[in-house]
């Protein structure tokens, strides 16, 4: 199971999903967090140090949205969870929409 969430913050809402995914009964959980605000990404970190399972691999970014998507395209996860930054560029759209098999995205955003 692979998860990415787009704008993750101090990554709350990513760890909260990955701990979900573990209760589901999910072995092998890879999640990706990525944020444009390095002492955000610095503080998901330290959150993700917390976790103990073995089973769960966290990851935390300070990247370009679109460039950091963009990887994601050939191999999409699972889940990708989309915060919608207003005022998106249409680049980073088509690379969120491009990264994840489901897209779990903030009303606004998907309707």
């Amino acid at each position: 199971m692979r998860i990415i969430d787009t704008d993750c913050g101090t990554g709350t809402l990513l760890l909260c999903a990955a701990r979900h995914a573990r209760m589901l009964g999910f072995t092998a959980i890879e999640v990706l967090g990525i944020d444009d605000a390095e002492a955000l990404v610095e503080r998901a970190r330290v959150a993700a140090n917390g976790v103990r399972d073995p089973a769960i691999g966290l990851t935390f970014e300070t990247r370009d949205l679109a460039s950091a998507l963009g990887d994601e395209a050939d191999f999409p996860a699972d889940i990708v969870l989309w915060h919608g930054a207003a005022g998106c560029s249409c680049d980073a759209v088509h690379a969120v929409e491009c990264a994840g098999r489901t897209l779990i995205a903030e009303p606004a955003v998907a309707a």
